[in-house]
């Protein structure tokens, strides 16, 4: 199988981080592994399995025709909401611990999975089949933030029940940013913010241990072997790595003083171990990944996979920025996995199938032979206007990027450079 040029620009940088969360795996979970199991390779050599599933899944995912995926947003709702239902079926549902009464996982067979993972994916997947079709109604708040924003609430609050509150924020400000960028006015996000701002304050004042971990964020110092024991160990691995870190294996902190230290708090371990210079290579490779797939975005021709590999590129961004801000201290405590690195079947199958669903939007996005690019950047989307003009006149100096005022009252526009006419279809560039 040939992998072009700017398929393997994204590939590349996710084998990479595969295989430091590999590495890093293996160095934070191997004491705890061998107190648990007897070896020290339990979760790496889990893990590496995790890793297999989840590069099957992209490879699958990556020969499906993402336009196909349409017909799935529907089925994909249901099942999102029967996989969230069944982690309160006894028997099925998997609790947090043996006397936690959190239930967040369904047991299926030889692994666990967790729904919540799954209605990102789903909900990116909706919203970018929803805001292609209603691109001229998203002005309406109607069809711009009260249908979307229904449906993302049916998901919050089954998630709320498991009890989730970190997935519910994650998946609310994911929906809200997509429905932005898709055109939704100001003033709208104002009002979903302005009434989700006092919902938010009672969700977290009805759970004791919720306002304690705000607590907690503003002052770790106040309860330091209490609720701010695992923020503090986090400094502490970071002030300990230095600027070149210990060396692979020669933590301090995995040895039970961080909890989660090969889940959430990787990346503590990362700067401790490789100190701030492998901190900034992690951060650094991340960044080049999302810049090459937010790329991927402004090729497309036509708004449903402009949208959704916008949406999938900032699912797997925000993942990665809300781990490396709790890690640091800049946000409360999130069970939030460091995408690609951390130890997580879950969380790494759902990204890997983002990926393979990327992979298939910049194959489809290669031009013909002889037909010059074309990027579609939607007329409702914020992303076009912010300086519609600049990006046309960036066009003309080759990446003909098409706008939808740009054409004619038949449908059509005459290109000077390619001397031919596109012809405007539904919401595709012909």
């Amino acid at each position: 199988m040939v992998i072009d040029k700017n398929a393997r620009r994204i590939i590349i940088p996710v084998i990479l981080l595969l295989c430091i969360g590999i590495l890093m795996v293996y160095s934070s979970s191997s004491m705890i592994s061998m107190e648990r199991y007897g070896s020290s390779f339990h979760y790496v050599w889990r893990h590496f399995l995790n890793i297999l599933i989840g590069f099957t899944a992209m490879i699958i995912v990556a020969k499906i025709d993402y336009h196909k995926l349409r017909a799935f947003v529907i089925p994909s709702l249901l099942f999102s909401v029967i996989l969230l239902m069944l982690v309160f079926v006894p028997g099925i549902g998997v609790p947090a611990g043996e006397n936690s009464e959190v239930k967040r996982w369904i047991d299926l067979g030889l692994f666990t999975f967790q729904p919540s993972e799954l209605v990102k994916i789903t909900m990116v997947l909706f919203l970018a089949d929803y805001i292609s079709k209603k691109a001229h109604q998203m002005k309406d708040i109607r069809y711009g933030v009260v249908i979307p924003m229904s449906v993302m609430a049916v998901f919050q609050g089954i998630i709320l029940l498991q009890p989730d509150f970190g997935a519910v924020m994650s998946i609310g400000i994911l929906t809200l940013t997509i429905l932005f960028i898709g055109g939704i006015q100001w003033k709208h996000v104002f009002g979903v913010v302005g009434i989700s701002l006092p919902v938010v304050c009672i969700l977290i004042l009805s759970a004791p241990y919720r306002v304690v971990r705000i607590l907690c964020f503003l002052n770790p110092w106040q309860d330091r072997q209490g609720c701010g024991y695992q923020l503090i160990q986090s400094f502490l691995a970071f002030g300990r790595g230095g600027l070149t870190g210990v060396g692979f294996g020669s933590s301090k902190q995995k040895l039970f003083f961080l909890p989660e230290a090969h889940t959430d708090f990787i990346f503590s371990l990362v700067g401790e171990e490789a100190g701030l210079v492998g901190a900034l290579c992690i951060l650094g490779i991340f960044i080049y990944l999302l810049i090459k797939l937010f790329k991927v975005a402004m090729k497309k021709e036509n708004s449903f996979g402009y949208y959704l590999a916008l949406g999938l590129t900032l699912m797997i961004g925000s993942q990665a920025l809300i781990n490396f801000a709790v890690s640091v201290g800049l946000m409360p405590t999130k069970g939030l996995p460091l995408p690609f690195i951390s130890y997580g079947g879950s969380a790494l199958l759902v990204n890997m199938a983002a990926v393979g669903i990327l992979l298939n939007i910049l194959k489809n996005s290669s031009s013909s032979p002889g037909v010059p690019s074309v990027r579609f950047v939607p007329e409702t989307s914020k992303l076009a206007l912010f300086n519609s003009r600049f990006f046309k006149s960036y066009g003309k100096r080759g990446s003909n990027m098409i706008f939808p005022e740009d054409f004619k009252s038949d449908g059509s526009n005459f290109d000077v450079m390619s001397s031919s006419v596109w012809r405007w279809k539904g919401d595709r560039c012909e």
